[in-house]
């Protein structure tokens, strides 16, 4: 990482399916000057089973690195946050809901069958290559603002 990079924070509550995958895609082919990371509000001890097939099934290869808590630099050095539903969750911590951020508040794929876990998978795919689009057109916005008006989900 330099100094100049950008960091997109996608944080689900276990940080075994929908906040991997989305890191996995938008590093697949990150805009310039942009990385993400991830991270869960109550991270699982390992990745859900199915989560790296079902990306390796589309050509991505999942994040090496575990499930991991979210932490105050994490959030502090994040540019964008995108949050997959866990504001809804009890585990979310009060102050992100203070944050610009933006909330996909998409189904945890891992109560779901196989063609379930394909569509949440696809579904977040998609909505990171428009994130990819969005940050490519302005590639520097203010830090800590999403790249656009944000979507609060939760209380």
């Amino acid at each position: 990482m330099t100094a100049a990079d950008r960091t997109v924070l996608f944080l689900c509550v276990e940080n075994a399916c929908r906040s991997l995958m989305a890191e996995a895609f938008f590093n697949a082919d990150p805009p310039p000057g942009y990385r993400a990371v991830s991270a869960g509000t109550r991270p699982s001890v390992a990745p859900n089973p199915r989560t790296a097939p079902m990306l390796r099934e589309v050509g991505v290869e999942p994040p090496v690195h575990p499930p991991r808590p979210l932490t105050r630099e994490m959030d502090e050095d994040a540019d964008v946050r995108v949050t997959m539903g866990c504001l809804d969750d009890a585990s979310c911590p009060a102050h992100l809901r203070t944050h610009p951020l933006v909330d996909w508040a998409l189904p945890d794929p891992a109560r779901l069958d196989d063609e379930g876990f394909r569509r949440v998978r696809d579904e977040i795919r998609e909505r990171v290559r428009l994130l990819g689009l969005e940050l490519r057109a302005a590639p520097h916005p203010d830090r800590g603002a999403p790249p656009s008006a944000p979507s609060r989900g939760g209380p």
